[in-house]
C-alpha cells in the first residue's frame, strides 16, 4: 500500500468530467426492460450488468464521447457511442447469434473467443440455476475439472488431473491449481468444499497460468468474480427447499451510502438432513450445515481511482463427513492376518456388504468444523493508459476434526484429531495496459506470508481392537491386555512458508492478425518446518518385547529444518487470427511447484524412521498446447486444445501399510505425463434453443514411478514397494464430457411478463483410479448423471423453478480409500443421490 500511495495522488489530481454514466437497455421491439445484459465501456475494463430495473451505472474516468458495448442473450451485440450521461439503449432480438461471453482473467474485459488460452466460464446465475452452489458442483459442468473431498480437509481440486495430490491431504504441499477470489490468492484447498456467497462469474483457466496471476499456478486456476458493490440500490433474495429437509436461503443487499461510498452484504446459508445412516448413533449423518458472510464497501475518491473493502467469513458444521465400507480385498498377508479373518475373532460382522444401502456403524464421534474467512483492500488506479491494482489481503482456515479412520464400528482406530490453524498474508500489486500502440500486457510482483500450526495438537489414538489388526505373528504377547488401548501420538508441527514473485506477460501485436505473447516468472520460496509426533498411552511396561510391539504401531518422530529455493520460469504463445470467427494459438510453458514437507508421519523401516522422506522435491512442469477457437456461424462456436504435459519430481500422496502414516505420506514419482484433447462448443435454435457441451480425452501415466508402495491387495508380499511405472494416474478418466441444453419462450405467469424455459443437463465420465499405486480392485466404474429444471423467470426479477440433481438416481462412487493398516477392507465416498426441490428468487 505504501508502494501504491503516491500513485494514488497522482492519478487524483486531474478530474474528468462526465465520468458517472447511467440508463437502460430495453427490448427494441417490445419497449421491455432487459435484465441482466452486459454494458461494457470499450477497450475497458469498466462493465456492469443492467439490474432488474433494467438499469445499469458506470463510473469512469474516461471522457465523453466513448462507445458501450451492450450485449444478452438472444439479442444482437451492439455498440453505441454515447455522448450524453444518461442514456437508454435498444437492442434487437436474434436467432442468428450466440451471446458473447466477456472475461477479466488477462486483467481486461476482452471476449472469451479472442483468449489465446483454454477457458471455460460459467455466470454465478447459471451456477445458481444449476444447483452449483460450490466448487465440488461445478466439476458436473467443466469435464476437465476433478474435485475429490472426502471433508474439508481432504479435498483435491485438480484440472487435466494434475494440481494436488488425489487423495488424503498432506498440508506440507502447495496446490498446483490456484483458486482466486476478487484477485484473492486463496492457499488452502478446504476453500474449495466452501459455498459460493454472491458469485458474478466463475472462469477456469487451463494448463499453467504463472504469468499472468500472483501465485503460480501449474495445472490452471479457478478466477472467481463476485458481483460488486453499486451506487444503484438493488438486492436479491433466494429460498430453496428440497427433500432430504432441504433448505438453502441466500440474500444479497446493494446500494449507495453517500456519493463516493457504496456497499453490498451478501449471505447464504444451506442445510440438508445426512444422506448415510449411522447404525450406531442412529441418525443420519453426512448432513448439510454451511453458513458464508461476506460485506463490501467500495469508496470512489475520484473518478480514476476504486477502492473496495471485503470481508468473509465461512463455517462448515456438518454431522460428520462418513464414509461406508465398499469392499474387501485379500491380501497377499497370512490367512489370519485377513480382514474377515480378524473381525471374525474380534465377533465382529459388518452392518451391510453393499454400500449403496448407505449405512455405516462408525463408532467414533464426527466432528467436522471447517472456518474460513479474511479481509482484503484491493486499489485500482488508472493511471496512463493502464490500471494499477494492489490487492492486501489476509486470511485464515481453522479446521477442528474427529474421524473414524478404520471405517467400522470396532475400536480399532477411535480418534483421528489433525487440527490444523492457517493463517495468510498476501501482497500483490500489478499494472496492466496498453503500453504502445502494438505492445500491451500486465507486469506484478507477488508477496505471501503463510504460518500452518498444529491447533494445538494433532492426535492419533488407538482402541481395544487393535491389537488384533496390527498383529503380525502368532506371539502371544499380542493379546497382553491393554497394551494398545489408549495407544497414540500428539504431533505438534509449525510450517511457516515465506514466497515471493516477479511476473510478466506482454501481448505484442506483429501484425494486426498475428501476435506474441511471451511471460516470464521468478520465483522465490523459504520453508521452515518444526514437527514432533509424541507416543502415549497403552500399557506402561519396560518390557523390550512389548515396547517394539508398540513401535510397531506409533514410533517418535521428529524433524526441522529450513530450505530456500529459486526459479526462473516462463511461456510464450503465438496467436493468429485470420478473421473474425477464427483464433489459433500454440503455447509452450515450464512451470515450477515449490519443495514439499511430510506433515502426515513418517514410514519406517526396520524400525528407523525415513527421516530423508520429510523433503519431498520441486516438481518441474514441461507444457505444449496447441488450440483453436471457431466461430463456424454466428450461432455456433466450436474450440479445440490438445496439449501435453510432462513433470519431473511429481508430487504424489501414497498409502501405507503403517497405522502410524494413516493418511498416507508425500513421495516424488519421476515422472508423469499427461495429455489429452479438450472439445467444448455452443449453439443456438432459433429464440428459444440453446446447447453447450464439452468433452475431454486425458490420458495420465506415470513414465517412471520405481518405489510406488505396493497397492492394496498386494500389502504383505515379497516387497513393501512396486515399479508402478506406465501405470494410470488416479483420479482421471479417459473420457469425460457435460452436454446441456435450454428451451425458453415467451409469456405470462398470472400478469407477470416473462419467460419459461425446461433445461437438463448431464455429466458422464469413465473408469477411473482411485489409488496413487494402480489396483485393480481400487476403480471407479464410469458413471452418468442427470439434473434438470423447469420454473420462469419474470421480467419484474422474480423467477420460480423446479429443479432435481441425479434425477435418475445412480448410485455412484466419488472415491475409494483403503483403511489404515491395509487389513483389506476399503471405504467409499458416495455420490448423492437424487434430489429435487424448489427455489424462489426475487431481484430488484
Amino acid at each position: 500500500m505504501a508502494i501504491i500511495l503516491p500513485l494514488l495522488t497522482s492519478a487524483q489530481d486531474k478530474p474528468i468530467i462526465n465520468a458517472t454514466i447511467s440508463g437502460k437497455v430495453v427490448d427494441s421491439r417490445t419497449n421491455d426492460l432487459i435484465i441482466g445484459a452486459s454494458v461494457v465501456i470499450k477497450g475497458t475494463t469498466n462493465g456492469a450488468s443492467t439490474d432488474a430495473n433494467g438499469e445499469f451505472s458506470l463510473i469512469t474516468g474516461q471522457k465523453l464521447p466513448f462507445t458501450l458495448v451492450i450485449s444478452y442473450v438472444g439479442y444482437q451485440k451492439k455498440e453505441v457511442v454515447i455522448n450524453t450521461n444518461k442514456v437508454e439503449i435498444s437492442i434487437e432480438e436474434s436467432t442468428n447469434e450466440l451471446s458473447d461471453v466477456v472475461v477479466t482473467s488477462r486483467r481486461r474485459q476482452e471476449s472469451i473467443q479472442d483468449i489465446p488460452i483454454p477457458i471455460a466460464v460459467i455466470s454465478g446465475a447459471k451456477a445458481e440455476d444449476a444447483g452449483a452452489f460450490n466448487p465440488n458442483r461445478l466439476k458436473e459442468l467443466i469435464p476437465s475439472v476433478q474435485l475429490y473431498s472426502s471433508n474439508g480437509r481432504n479435498t483435491t481440486l485438480n484440472i487435466r488431473g494434475l494440481g494436488s495430490s488425489f487423495g488424503l491431504t498432506n498440508d506440507g504441499i502447495d496446490p498446483g491449481v490456484g483458486f482466486y477470489v476478487d484477485g484473492v490468492y486463496y492457499a488452502r484447498p478446504a476453500a474449495t468444499a466452501i459455498d459460493f456467497v454472491d458469485v458474478d462469474r466463475i472462469e477456469v483457466l487451463r494448463g499453467p497460468q504463472g504469468t499472468l496471476f500472483g501465485k503460480n499456478t501449474t495445472a490452471g486456476a479457478f478466477n472467481i468474480t463476485t458481483r460488486a458493490p453499486s451506487f444503484t440500490p438493488g438486492a436479491t433474495f433466494e429460498t430453496s427447499y428440497g427433500n432430504l429437509n432441504y433448505i438453502q436461503a441466500k440474500a444479497s443487499i446493494t446500494g449507495p451510502i453517500s456519493k463516493t461510498l457504496a456497499a453490498r452484504v451478501s449471505f447464504s446459508g444451506t442445510q440438508r438432513d445426512g444422506t448415510i445412516f449411522n447404525t450406531t448413533t442412529l441418525k443420519p449423518t453426512n448432513s448439510l450445515n454451511n453458513l458464508g458472510f461476506r460485506a463490501q464497501l467500495l469508496y470512489t475518491p475520484s473518478e480514476n481511482v476504486n477502492i473496495t473493502f471485503a470481508g468473509d467469513n465461512a463455517r462448515q458444521r456438518p454431522d460428520g463427513n462418513a464414509t461406508v465400507v465398499a469392499g474387501v480385498v485379500t491380501t497377499k498377508r497370512a490367512a489370519y492376518r485377513q480382514f474377515n479373518a480378524i473381525i471374525a475373532d474380534l465377533g465382529y460382522k459388518l452392518p451391510t456388504t453393499n454400500p449403496f444401502d448407505r449405512i455405516t456403524d462408525a463408532d467414533s464421534p464426527w466432528r467436522v468444523n471447517n472456518d474460513f474467512g479474511g479481509a482484503s483492500i484491493n486499489v485500482d488506479a488508472k493511471i496512463g493508459k493502464g490500471t494499477l491494482t494492489s490487492t492486501t489481503a489476509w486470511r485464515y482456515w481453522i479446521w477442528d476434526p474427529s474421524n473414524d479412520r478404520d471405517f467400522i464400528g470396532l475400536p480399532v482406530l477411535t480418534k483421528s484429531q489433525g487440527n490444523s490453524r492457517h493463517d495468510q498474508w498476501t501482497q500483490e500489486i500489478r499494472y496492466a495496459g496498453q503500453f504502445s500502440e502494438r505492445l500491451s500486457g500486465v507486469f506484478g510482483v507477488f508477496l505471501i506470508d503463510q504460518l500452518l500450526t498444529s491447533d494445538p495438537v494433532q492426535t492419533e489414538e488407538s482402541g481395544s481392537a487393535q491389537w488384533r489388526f496390527s498383529q503380525s505373528s502368532t506371539s502371544a504377547l499380542w493379546k497382553t491386555p491393554g497394551l494398545f488401548d489408549g495407544f497414540g501420538t500428539k504431533t505438534t508441527s509449525r510450517l511457516k512458508t515465506l514466497g515471493a514473485a516477479v511476473f510478466s506477460q506482454v501481448d505484442w501485436s506483429i501484425t494486426e492478425k498475428l501476435h506474441l505473447l511471451p511471460g516470464l516468472r521468478f520465483n522465490y520460496d523459504k520453508k521452515d518446518v518444526d514437527y514432533k509426533r509424541e507416543t502415549y498411552g497403552g500399557l506402561q511396561t519396560t518390557d523390550p518385547a512389548l515396547l517394539a510391539l508398540k513401535n510397531g504401531v506409533y514410533t517418535n518422530q521428529a524433524f526441522n529444518f529450513s530450505v530456500n529455493e529459486n526459479n526462473l520460469s516462463g511461456q510464450v504463445t503465438l496467436a493468429y487470427k485470420p478473421t473474425k470467427s477464427l483464433n489459433v494459438f500454440a503455447t509452450y510453458a515450464n512451470s515450477y511447484k515449490p519443495v514439499g514437507v511430510n506433515l502426515g508421519g513418517l514410514p519406517t523401516a526396520n524400525g528407523a524412521v525415513l527421516i530423508d522422506l520429510a523433503k519431498v522435491k520441486p516438481e518441474f512442469v514441461t507444457h505444449y498446447e496447441i488450440g483453436v477457437k471457431t466461430r463456424p456461424t454466428s450461432q455456433t462456436s466450436l474450440n479445440v486444445t490438445i496439449y501435453n504435459t510432462e513433470i519431473k519430481d511429481y508430487q504424489t500422496q501414497v498409502q501405507t501399510a503403517e497405522v502410524g502414516v494413516n493418511r498416507g505420506y508425500l513421495a516424488n514419482a519421476e515422472k508423469v505425463r499427461v495429455k489429452g484433447v479438450e472439445v467444448d462448443g455452443s449453439i443456438r435454435v432459433g429464440s428459444h434453443f440453446t446447447f453447450n457441451g464439452a468433452v475431454s480425452y486425458t490420458d495420465g501415466k506415470y513414465v517412471s514411478f520405481k518405489n510406488a508402495p505396493v497397492p492394496l491387495e498386494e500389502t504383505g508380499g515379497e516387497s513393501a514397494f512396486k515399479d508402478v511405472s506406465g501405470g494410470d494416474l488416479p483420479g482421471i478418466s479417459k473420457w469425460a464430457g457435460s452436454l446441456g441444453g435450454e428451451f425458453s419462450t415467451a409469456g405470462k405467469f398470472m400478469t407477470l411478463k416473462g419467460n419459461y424455459f425446461i433445461a437438463l443437463d448431464s455429466y458422464a465420465r469413465t473408469t477411473f483410479s482411485s489409488s496413487a499405486s494402480p489396483s485393480k480392485f481400487l476403480n471407479i466404474e464410469g458413471y452418468n448423471i442427470v439434473n434438470g429444471r423447469i420454473g420462469f423467470r419474470a421480467s419484474n426479477g422474480l423467477s420460480v423453478l423446479i429443479w432435481g440433481r441425479n434425477i435418475l438416481n445412480k448410485d455412484y462412487f466419488e472415491q475409494l480409500l483403503p483403511a489404515a493398516g491395509n487389513a483389506g477392507h476399503y471405504a467409499a465416498v458416495l455420490g448423492d443421490p437424487a434430489t429435487y426441490g424448489v427455489t424462489l428468487r426475487f431481484t430488484f
